[in-house]
């Protein structure tokens, strides 16, 4: 904002979990840590307050969106998050791994792809996400005529 970019907005990640749901994208971005892992510096699953806190420091900060990642196994934190900062616009990213269960599920016979992703894309939404980001993106637009 100093600099003068006041309309630039800034999404922060300040709720982003240590999760195997990253798999897929890091298989294949071939982005998997060579040591060590990424939890010293991602969120414990088991702390929704840490996400409150680390939202509301954030926020502090000058970020003017919040994003919850990954979205599905933490829709309650995405809800605590909505009713926490209702004026803050709040982001869900709907990860690969998540993206990667239907589509196999839906490979393999076991789900009808299309309802499945449609109903969990309906649920981030309900839990409060005001924008989500997803690898189902172009098939969501198709389907909705966008």
């Amino acid at each position: 904002d100093e600099a003068g970019y006041t309309h630039i907005p800034i999404l922060s990640y300040a709720v982003k979990y240590a999760s195997a749901f990253y798999g897929p994208f890091r298989d294949a971005a071939e982005s998997a840590p060579q040591f060590g892992d990424r939890r010293a510096y991602q969120m414990d699953p088991c702390n929704v307050r840490e996400a409150v806190k680390e939202a509301q420091l954030d926020l502090e900060e000058g970020a003017d969106m919040l994003m919850v990642k990954p979205a599905l196994a933490y829709l309650d934190v995405i809800r605590v998050i909505r009713d926490t900062f209702p004026q803050v616009p709040l982001v869900a990213y709907n990860v690969s791994g998540e993206y990667s269960l239907i589509k196999a599920a839906a490979q393999l016979g076991w789900v009808d792809e299309e309802r499945v992703m449609m109903e969990t894309l309906l649920a981030i939404k309900r839990a409060g996400a005001d924008i989500i980001i997803t690898y189902f993106a172009r098939e969501v637009a198709r389907i909705l005529g966008c």
